[in-house]
């Protein structure tokens, strides 16, 4: 039987290490360690349970299939709920025995890709990989190095594009549930009762569509974690269905009167001030202490303008990566624009000006000419400069407006007396122009 076996397994290109004594076979298990274990199940003094125990304790991704007679199939069984990848029985068809070898194999295949897959996206989201030196940023590091292997439902609050989601994944990833599923919904992308469905699931009949029973993505990070971005966008009943899943860990379905019980970490995400909307009555407070056990704050890139210059670097990398190019040069010109500018939409539009630089850039250098007209402007705006007593005893509103409009006549000076071009460079349109100089706009000619 062993030779038999031996010769399938050869003639479909397998190389084969054969053993007529189950002993003989334990003893050199961990020198060989094969990809597959095929034994019967019945030997004498060493049996096939006993090699299938080695194989779980010393080689626990290899797959191992059993032979057995009719009559042992029960045995078979037990040896499945024991970690056996399958079982055949006496006599066997030799397709049977190759198919079965095939599909542990190619389990095995994709059981390593996965593994893989999972170190890869490990290596990825490590907290090392948030780009920044700045001591915001090792406020942020430290933070993160603390919770992250903990359950405690976390609070990430800063402005759209500051890299909330990629500290959520760092969390996980570097948590004990970083083998488990991260699941990501974005709040404000779904109207109320599609994002209910979604987080909690429904029941066959209980809304028009329901043609069947839907897990929720609660369901689905079990053991893991879910992410909820944008929470402040969720309307006000779902704020109490959430508050009631995290102060009872339990989930009902809509259209359900059966409670599951849930083990998820929860990680939340807000580009709002809760705190505003907490006070205008649009967002429940006790929730808020229930999602900001601990609260994160991301600066805003503004914040941490030395931070810039590495985050240009590590894109110019990534896009060197992601095209298979090599990495583009940048101009110091261009280096100190990109410093200057305020990023209003955060490292996501560094980056976003960092790919368009590389599309447009001629012999792998980029140049200030090949930044987005904002960061130019920015950087060729007038600065002016204020001269002598400031005029106190008039209102704040007064003085703004008398500051605002002397900063649109140098605008205008600077762009050679053009109002368009002014007001093109200031990002404001013609009529807001008019309206701050205390001016008539002209006629529309018909």
């Amino acid at each position: 039987m062993v030779s038999v076996i031996s010769d399938i397994c050869q003639e479909r290109g397998h190389q084969t290490v054969a053993y007529s004594s189950g002993a003989k076979a334990l003893e050199n298990l961990s020198a060989q360690a094969p990809q597959l274990v095929i034994t019967d199940l019945r030997m004498d003094k060493v049996g096939g349970l006993d090699i299938l125990r080695e194989c779980r304790d010393i080689l626990p991704g290899t797959p191992v299939i059993l032979i057995t007679a009719f009559k042992t199939v029960e045995t078979a069984l037990e040896a499945m709920k024991l970690g056996a990848y399958d079982y055949i029985t006496k006599p066997f068809k030799v397709d049977e025995l190759q198919l079965t070898i095939q599909r542990a194999l190619d389990n095995q295949s994709l059981v390593r890709e996965n593994q893989n897959l999972r170190q890869i996206v490990k290596e990825k989201y490590r907290f090392e990989n948030i780009i920044g030196t700045s001591g915001k940023m090792q406020e942020i590091y430290n933070l993160i190095a603390k919770v992250a292997d903990t359950d405690s439902t976390i609070l990430i609050q800063g402005e759209s594009g500051t890299g909330k989601e990629l500290v959520a994944r760092a969390l996980h990833f570097n948590s004990n549930r970083q083998h488990q599923s991260f699941v990501a919904i974005n709040c404000s992308a779904l109207p109320e009762n599609l994002l209910e469905s979604e987080l909690f699931g429904h029941k066959k009949g209980s809304f028009t569509g329901a043609v069947a029973d839907k897990a929720g993505l609660f369901e689905e990070a079990e053991l893991g974690t879910i992410f909820l971005d944008e929470v402040n966008s969720m309307p006000q009943p779902l704020q109490t269905k959430l508050l009631r899943v995290l102060q009872e860990r339990q989930i009902r379905r809509v259209g359900d009167n059966k409670t599951i019980p849930i083990n998820v970490r929860v990680l939340a995400a807000t580009n709002e001030v809760l705190g505003e909307k907490i006070k205008g009555g649009n967002f429940r407070e006790d929730l808020y202490y229930r999602l900001a056990v601990i609260p994160l704050e991301m600066p805003s890139l503004r914040e941490r303008p030395d931070d810039i210059p590495l985050l240009v670097n590590h894109f110019l990398q990534k896009n060197a990566n992601q095209t298979s190019t090599e990495i583009k040069k940048i101009d110091p010109k261009a280096v100190e624009m990109l410093s200057a500018y305020r990023w209003p939409g955060n490292v996501r539009e560094l980056e976003n000006a960092v790919e368009r630089a590389c599309a447009l850039c001629d012999n792998g250098l980029i140049l200030t000419t090949d930044l987005p007209p904002q960061v130019v402007r920015h950087a060729n705006a007038p600065v002016v400069e204020h001269t002598g007593t400031l005029p106190v005893g008039q209102t704040l509103d007064e003085y703004t407006r008398e500051v605002e409009k002397a900063y649109i006549e140098e605008t205008i000076k600077f762009n050679a007396g053009s109002r368009e071009k002014a007001a093109k460079m200031l990002g404001i349109s013609m009529a807001t122009l008019y309206r701050k100089l205390d001016l008539k706009k002209p006629a529309t000619k018909k």
